[in-house]
């Protein structure tokens, strides 16, 4: 019988490619639900037609409904996870898991308690194939140990477009928590780091003074037993860019680097998951379309009861991380 999941919340576009790519992997999209008429709706409609809207409890009620995909408003995605487990569900949701660490203790309780799986969609890892390969290039030794990684997230603010949530802090849990849990996820991942230190985080509203409630600035820098990493979001992406944002990744090792520039190459080729190698003997670019993307299916395998080798700590640590680099940037004004 092929493995079905619902959706609830529609409140984020990330929803689009974490249904899409469940889809791929070989599950089964048996209905959504949806607080009020997000401004998503009409794109998630596009592209998938023919899945039912549904009542909340009836999804928590189906049995035949294994897992649930949560992009509501930030602030509510705790507690529609922490139901969903408590139906016997399994949960991806998307970033932030959570906004305060309340909530991210309340999640841990429940996923204890239930044992079902609780997975954050860390998109600019999972959902970007150079990501795929910058892994196999540095688990096959190619820039020796990894020592930093230098992430940055810059997005593009499209202000008009937003809902009245985006701007307010307490919904979106600050761009630390926000955006920068992609970095920090990516930090973990490339040093092979179980746990962190946050060392410096600041925020600021920069460009935005009518939006007091946005943080358009955001920095943090972290360190562990494994490796340092500096990590910087902003929400400055200018007109002219073709895409939403020039995300990047350095990963620095003992016996070279790659970059990674994710969805834009300035001056370069044109198309996406550009990845630069250089080592002893190497100095090239390296196009990554092709790399594809084995988290999701490596995940629905589990959801389906394949051995656990997906680090649900690692989920936990990278929110913990966020979370505390948040609130020592807030602290400092």
């Amino acid at each position: 019988m092929t493995f079905r999941f619902a959706a609830l919340g529609l409140d984020h576009r990330h929803i689009y490619g974490m249904s899409q790519n469940m889809i791929d992997a070989g599950a089964d999209f048996a209905g959504w639900w949806t607080e009020g008429e997000p401004n998503t709706l009409d794109g998630f409609d596009k592209r998938f037609p023919g899945v039912e809207r549904m009542e909340k409890d009836a999804i928590l009620s189906d049995p035949s409904i294994g897992a649930v995909l949560i992009a509501a408003v930030p602030r509510d995605r705790a507690a529609l996870a922490i139901a969903a487990m408590e139906a016997g569900k399994h949960v991806m949701v998307d970033k932030p898991g959570c906004t305060t660490p309340e909530q991210l203790q309340a999640i841990r309780e429940a996923q204890a308690r239930t044992g079902m799986i609780w997975a954050v969609n860390f998109s600019e890892r999972y959902e970007v194939p150079a990501v795929t390969r910058a892994s196999e290039l540095v688990a096959e030794g190619m820039i020796g140990r990894v020592v930093q990684t230098v992430g940055l997230g810059p997005h593009r603010l499209n202000a008009p477009t937003r809902p009245k949530w985006f701007f307010e802090r307490d919904a979106y849990g600050g761009i630390l928590t926000d955006i920068a849990s992609h970095q920090i996820d990516q930090f973990l991942h490339f040093t092979g780091s179980t746990t962190a230190e946050i060392t410096m985080a600041s925020v600021g509203n920069y460009a935005n003074p009518d939006d007091p409630g946005l943080q358009d600035f955001g920095e943090l820098a972290l360190r562990s037993d494994s490796g340092h990493g500096y990590i910087r979001v902003d929400w400055y992406t200018p007109d002219a860019l073709p895409n939403w944002g020039d995300g990047r990744l350095t990963i620095l090792g003992t016996e070279g680097y790659i970059e990674l520039r994710k969805y834009v190459d300035v001056g370069g080729p044109e198309g996406t998951d550009h990845l630069i190698l250089v080592n002893g003997t190497e100095c090239r670019k390296i196009q990554c379309s092709d790399a594809g993307l084995p988290w999701f299916p490596q995940l629905l395998a589990e959801m389906q009861g394949a051995d656990r080798t997906l680090s649900q700590e690692h989920d936990f640590t990278v929110m913990e991380l966020a979370l505390k680099a948040q609130a020592m940037a807030e602290a400092r004004g």
